[in-house]
């Protein structure tokens, strides 16, 4: 069974780290790369966003029985699509996602200061997206109970 309140938890802090990140991203490019807390908190932010992100991903599949595709993040993102959690357009990009997600964690030293914000440039609005599909997907569970 989906756990509603495990997932607007998630929803709640993927809301509360995006709020974040636009803020950053209103600073022009100089003043977020003149100061390196604007770098590490942009970075910070994104990672657990994606992370709260997965966890809903892998909570959907794996209390719908599919387990098996709860497991890896890319994986993650190829099943919210086969079970129509997300469209494929959104699906491509949370595939993205995980890559970029990986990189944080695992490549943190080749992710450059200037990419990291044309990131929080340029993707807050996919985030946003996701936010509305979940919940969209929660209603849809409501009104099968």
């Amino acid at each position: 069974m989906i756990n509603k309140q495990f997932i607007n938890e998630r929803l709640l802090l993927i809301n509360s780290f995006l709020k974040e990140l636009q803020d950053l991203a209103t600073l022009d490019k100089n003043s977020f790369l003149s100061q390196k807390r604007n770098v590490a908190a942009a970075e910070s932010f994104l990672r657990r966003t994606l992370e709260a992100i997965f966890d809903i991903g892998r909570h959907i599949l794996a209390k719908t029985d599919h387990i098996d595709l709860s497991i890896e993040y890319k994986s993650i993102a190829r099943g919210l699509i086969e079970i129509g959690t997300v469209d494929n357009k959104l699906g491509e990009i949370l595939t993205q996602m995980a890559g970029y997600r990986n990189r944080l964690v695992h490549m943190y030293n080749i992710i450059s200061d200037e990419e990291l914000y044309q990131v929080i440039q340029s993707n807050t609005k996919d985030i946003e997206n996701f936010v509305s599909k979940i919940k969209k997907y929660l209603d849809t569970l409501k009104n099968e109970n």
